[in-house]
């Protein structure tokens, strides 16, 4: 485990957000930075769809977050883009 130093600012928010999704603080950034991480990684996805891809992940079993971990499909036609599974 490692420690990260963030500013009051952020802390605040994420103390906020914790209590409202009755997560821990550390469980609420850890959320935050996966789903930022594979939102940098897979920008045509929208939240809904990192959230799938957590989910397949999570069933999966995997605990590190990787590129190779998720096979996403270019967006289609109809401008939404899938997930592969």
């Amino acid at each position: 485990m490692g420690l990260v130093k963030i500013s009051e600012n952020m802390h605040a928010n994420l103390r906020s957000a914790s209590v409202a999704l009755s997560r821990s603080i550390n469980a609420q950034a850890e959320h935050w930075m996966r789903v930022g991480m594979l939102a940098e990684l897979h920008p045509a996805l929208d939240y809904s769809e990192i959230c799938q891809m957590l989910i397949r992940l999570e069933n999966a079993g995997e605990t590190v977050l990787t590129a190779s971990n998720f096979n996403v499909s270019e967006p289609s036609a109809s401008g939404l883009s899938k997930a592969a599974s």
